[in-house]
């Protein structure tokens, strides 16, 4: 067996739990024994057999290579990375720890605007100064696609300060950048382009995919390996390009800082085993999942009022590419909102999507599992709701109306979470100065961040994401009753 097909930290993790040691370590179930029923029912024997804590001679302590150090090195090659390292909670923890690094070089970075939370949360560990540019936004769906090279070149050229450049791709619908050109006009200016790659972990594995970030060489790469490569939730990898500027012990050092000392075997391992499956069989299993998304698509076009993003997307401003794992759908021949049509197709099919929004839902298809059975499952109950929707009373729809512009950046987003804060009325907040980020889920790009000024029709704006089924991430208050504001002089 080639070391490709292995998974060292895996094996190592059985082959101590199969032991039957003496565990006189954390955790307290001891591997079984001390596991209240409803946990063993919950992950099973297995699951808490397998439950091995750090620094265990033989997995991640004594002779070198560890077999948790084989499992990264492994990583490394698979991604084409000089350096990948396992993160256990979530990609949110590489961009905080990214952001922390950039704090070495200098506090000004510019920063694509829709980019995930966990990246203003960095900026406020880090004390980072932010420069924002807009993301392209599709006039028709409403939603936010990719940079273009031309916006970063010329938010750069604003800000010339700034120490790297922060942006998303592929994005939660399935735009796709031109990180190659991006990549050319970061270091052309002497900085790194650090990629928020999430929804890209699978990417590298198949031909006709776009091009991942590691490979137009990025600097950093974040991946979140769980969401389409199949490792547990809550696993992420981030990966340093092979010609990075980041200094490696620096990277390493700051995800130390936000990592816990108690990290998990399970999601360790589930990594390992997730980087040999995308390794060995990856091509063979997207290859399937692409051509069933395909025949998908072509599906969804013949029901009434129902139509597809693909790459005919192509071309639009922001989009160099398209994931055609991501199956994202358009509701507004239907008549019926993405958000309607979401809650009848969840409430009478039993089918979750992973987003819904004003014109489109939007789907996640695995590399692993077969996809047939369940896009079989999906068309028949997307044919069931428009059905019924066609049964239904016609609804005139409010007209739609895009995201406000952003408020005015007054402070940074460290001085607005940690300075001195009032609490206000939800209704009173307009023109006072946001202390907490309001970023509604799924995606979770913020629609407010600490230190811009709040607009009314921000506030409007958000008031009816959260109407509409959305849940807000960051505010202190879920009800959105009040908001947490910066005190002024």
């Amino acid at each position: 067996m080639s070391p490709t097909d292995s998974t060292p930290s895996v094996d190592a993790l059985i082959a101590y739990a199969e032991r039957d040691p003496a565990r006189l370590h954390v955790p307290g179930h001891k591997g079984g024994p001390g596991a209240d029923p409803a946990m063993l029912r919950l992950v099973g024997d297995a699951g808490v057999h397998d439950d091995i804590p750090a620094l265990i001679h033989g997995v991640d302590i004594g002779e070198e290579p560890t077999p948790l150090r084989q499992a990264r090195r492994l990583a490394a090659e698979a991604w084409g990375a000089e350096r990948t390292w396992f993160l256990v909670n979530g990609a949110s923890q590489g961009n905080q720890a990214a952001c922390l690094a950039l704090a070495h070089m200098g506090e000004r970075v510019v920063v694509q605007r829709n980019v995930h939370s966990s990246v203003i949360d960095g900026m406020v560990l880090g004390g980072l100064s932010p420069s924002f540019v807009a993301a392209e936004i599709d006039p028709e769906l409403g939603v936010a696609h990719c940079l273009t090279p031309e916006s970063l070149a010329a938010a750069l050229d604003r800000a010339p300060e700034a120490v790297a450049a922060m942006v998303v791709s592929p994005t939660y619908f399935g735009a796709c950048a031109d990180i190659a050109a991006m990549v050319e006009v970061a270091h052309s200016r002497d900085v790194p382009l650090i990629v928020d790659e999430a929804w890209g972990a699978h990417l590298r594995f198949h031909p006709d995919l776009p091009p991942d970030a590691l490979s137009c060489g990025a600097d950093l790469v974040l991946s979140s390996t769980h969401k389409i490569l199949g490792s547990l939730t809550q696993s992420a990898m981030i990966h340093l390009g092979a010609e990075s500027r980041l200094e490696e012990d620096v990277i390493d050092r700051c995800i130390s800082l936000v990592e816990t000392t108690s990290p998990s075997a399970l999601l360790c391992g589930s990594l390992d085993a997730a980087r040999r499956q995308a390794a060995v069989h990856g091509e063979e299993l997207l290859g399937e999942t692409i051509e069933t998304l395909r025949r998908t698509r072509a599906a969804i076009r013949e029901i009434p009022g129902l139509d597809v993003l693909d790459d005919a997307m192509v071309g639009r401003s922001g989009v160099a590419g398209w994931d055609p794992l991501r199956l994202s759908i358009d509701t507004r021949g239907t008549g019926a909102s993405g958000y309607r049509l979401g809650e009848m197709t969840r409430a009478e099919e039993d089918i979750n999507f992973e987003l819904t929004s004003e014109h489109v839902v939007v789907c996640v298809f695995g590399m692993g599992a077969p996809a047939a059975p369940e896009a079989e499952r999906l068309l028949r109950a997307l044919q069931a709701t428009v059905d019924r929707l066609d049964a239904e009373p016609p609804v005139k729809r409010p007209e739609f109306a895009p995201p406000p512009p952003w408020g005015e950046v007054a402070l940074s987003p460290r001085e607005a979470f940690l300075g001195p804060q009032d609490v206000v009325p939800f209704s009173e907040a307009a023109g006072r100065i946001a202390a907490e980020s309001l970023a509604a889920y799924p995606p979770g790009i913020p629609n407010v961040l600490p230190g811009e000024r709040l607009t009314k029709e921000t506030l409007d704006y958000i008031s009816e994401s959260v109407t509409h089924g959305g849940f807000v991430r960051g505010a202190t208050d879920r009800e959105l009753r009040t908001l947490r504001v910066s005190r002024e002089a």
